[in-house]
C-alpha cells in the first residue's frame, strides 16, 4: 500500500473558531505526517481554480465568499491510505449528520460552515496540492516515528 498525500484545508469558520490545534492534534495523533502547513487568505481566483467544477452553479458565489471571508490553514498529509483516512476523520459534510468522534460530528452543526475540505481522491489531491503548495514548500524525509505507526509492508 503506497503513501498518499493529501490536501486539507482548516476553512475560516475553524481558524475563527481558534479550532486549529485541535483540529491539527487530531490528524498528528493518527499518525498522519505533516509534510506542509502554512496560513494563508484565499483570492477569489484561487477559489475559482480550486473550486472550478463549481464556479457556475448557484450556489458558488457563497462558498467564494465563504472560503474568502478570513485565513485558512493549508495542510498537506502523507501516510498510507491518507486520502480515505482524512475524509473518515472529517465525517459528512454537513455536521448535523456527522458521528460524533469526527471532526465535523464534534465541531459543527452546518453543511456550509463545516469547518475543513479534504482532497476527495488521487486526482483532486495532486491538483489541489499544486494550488496552495510550491514544490520547495513539501518536506521530504522519513519520519523516525514511522516505523511505530505502520508496519514496511503498508508504506
Amino acid at each position: 500500500m503506497p503513501l498518499e498525500r493529501t490536501l486539507v484545508l482548516l476553512k475560516p469558520d475553524a481558524v475563527a473558531r481558534r479550532l486549529v490545534g485541535d483540529i491539527l492534534a487530531r490528524f498528528d495523533r493518527k499518525g498522519l505526517k505533516f509534510v506542509g502547513l502554512k496560513l494563508i487568505q484565499v483570492t477569489p481566483e484561487l477559489s475559482r481554480a480550486h473550486y472550478a467544477e463549481h464556479v457556475n452553479k448557484p450556489f458558488y458565489p457563497q462558498l467564494e465568499s465563504f472560503i474568502t471571508s478570513g485565513p485558512v490553514v493549508a495542510v498537506a498529509l502523507e501516510g498510507p491510505d491518507a486520502i480515505a483516512v482524512v475524509r473518515g476523520m472529517m465525517g459528512p459534510t454537513n455536521g448535523r449528520s456527522a458521528a460524533p468522534g469526527t471532526i465535523r460530528g464534534d465541531f459543527g452543526v452546518s453543511r456550509q460552515m463545516n469547518l475543513v475540505h479534504g482532497s476527495d481522491g488521487p486526482e483532486a489531491a495532486t491538483r489541489e496540492l499544486e494550488l496552495y503548495f510550491q514544490p520547495h514548500e513539501l518536506v521530504d524525509g522519513k519520519s523516525p516515528l514511522t516505523d511505530w505507526l505502520y508496519a514496511a509492508d503498508e508504506a
